[in-house]
């Protein structure tokens, strides 16, 4: 959520950010919250007048009591402006309850430097690594390369609908692999902590990472049977990314500048409607309702953000490099970038048979913006020299869609006899194997 300080400070230049993301519709009503700001205005004004006069009154009453003069009228006054405080509270907290649903609706702004466009066509690569193979042979798609291996989209169409895949055998332990070497190499060689969060969240945490109230319709909700007593119960939510649950872990909290950088990762199925997808990616698993990622999450000090985008775009890069795969890095422009980002890398992996380079991470900096929907702060310094707490930065990426590496690993590295050769990092995670084959 945005600071409302900087609405109340320069309107118009907050506006002409937002613009930046070239989306058609408007983010901020201004009419309305030039409406609500004046209103607000005029009642903390009033309020103010009330205080002043009633301060006023309850000297002069004193003063009056002591020289036993009648003080009834003055009394009288005093109750009504104790009405006309009380109304003013009450309407100014509607208000403000308002304003904050507006702003949950505003997506964070650009960053300086991220490029002005309206869509990929204007994303900024950065750099590449790796060559795309030439193949000696017509190179098959992952659907008919992986069903000799377990790929099973129709029984997975079969057992949940369409965009489901079931995966058996080779396949299935290769995907297992895959998300344990990118556990490992976050860990061991990353300094992230693993965690294992719950796939169900309350609508309050997903409000905190922003996927509420402005993307609903991308969730998947869940319902379930009444407590003892026949509660109602509150709405809840599969995960659409373990960002969500790991992010919210500081919600609330005064952290100490000590405990900064908090890093965490988690591999989880992400579950996503894909609202507005229809009819794309809809062979293989591309574009899935249910798929695995493993996840990271920093939450830093604000001076050490930017350094941190770069530093876990590196992380996911790092996982490429070992799957042997051809990727490039690129910024994205300011009408690509997701809601809460402020900065995005994303990194593409090459698809020999779609000719072209897929997003398989995506890395944000969202700096305070989560944080202050989450109410997320830390302490700067310490001991008596400990100032006034201010709120963290959260990044969060992919590090990597398990999916989608299963995707690239088949059809990079597969050979002309159908089998996939296993890139040399993957291969203690398979008891050794150096091929796959059905």
């Amino acid at each position: 959520m945005l600071d409302i300080s900087l609405l109340r400070r320069d309107l118009d230049a907050v506006v002409a950010q937002l613009q930046r993301r070239k989306q058609p519709q408007p983010f901020l009503d201004v009419d309305r919250y030039r409406t609500l700001e004046a209103e607000r205005k005029q009642i903390q004004t009033a309020t103010e007048g009330h205080q002043a006069r009633r301060n006023a009154l309850s000297k002069q009453i004193g003063q009056m009591k002591g020289c036993g003069e009648d003080t009834a009228a003055l009394m009288a006054e005093v109750s009504g402006i104790a009405e006309a405080m009380k109304a003013g509270a009450e309407r100014l907290e509607q208000l403000q309850a308002d304003l904050q649903f507006m702003l949950m609706s505003v997506p964070n702004l650009p960053l300086p430097g991220v490029p002005d466009g309206a869509d990929e066509k204007a994303n900024q690569e950065i750099r590449r690594w790796g060559e795309p193979r030439a193949f000696d042979f017509t190179p098959r798609d992952h659907v008919d390369l992986g069903a000799p291996l377990g790929l099973e989209p129709d029984t997975g169409a079969l057992l949940a609908g369409s965009r489901f895949t079931f995966l058996r055998g080779p396949v299935a332990r290769l995907h297992r692999a895959l998300a344990q070497l990118m556990l490992d190499t976050h860990t061991l060689e990353h300094g992230y902590t693993e965690c294992y969060t719950p796939y169900i969240v309350n609508g309050d945490i997903l409000e905190g990472t922003g996927q509420l109230p402005k993307f609903k319709q991308d969730m998947f909700w869940v319902t379930r049977g009444a407590d003892d007593g026949d509660a109602p119960q509150a709405e809840q939510y599969l995960i659409a990314t373990s960002e969500i649950p790991l992010t919210n872990t500081v919600r609330g909290q005064i952290l100490d500048a000590t405990q900064l950088p908090i890093k965490l990762t988690a591999h989880t199925p992400c579950f996503r409607s894909e609202a507005g997808s229809a009819g794309r990616d809809t062979r293989g698993m591309i574009r899935q309702h249910q798929f695995d990622k493993v996840e990271m999450v920093q939450i830093v000090h604000p001076e050490h953000s930017a350094a941190a985008l770069d530093e876990m775009t590196g992380h996911a890069e790092k996982i490429l490099q070992k799957l042997e795969l051809p990727y490039r890095v690129v910024v994205l422009c300011t009408g690509d970038m997701g809601f809460a980002g402020s900065r995005t890398h994303d990194l593409e992996v090459w698809i020999p048979t779609q000719d072209t380079y897929r997003e398989i991470s995506s890395v944000s900096n969202c700096d305070a913006f989560q944080a202050r929907r989450m109410q997320a702060r830390f302490r700067p310094g310490g001991g008596n020299a400990a100032g006034k707490p201010e709120y963290v930065h959260t990044l969060n990426g992919s590090g990597l869609a398990v999916g989608r590496a299963l995707v690239a690993v088949l059809e990079n590295h597969q050979q002309a006899d159908g089998s996939v050769r296993v890139p040399a990092a993957l291969r203690p995670y398979l008891g050794g194997a150096e091929f796959l084959r059905a």
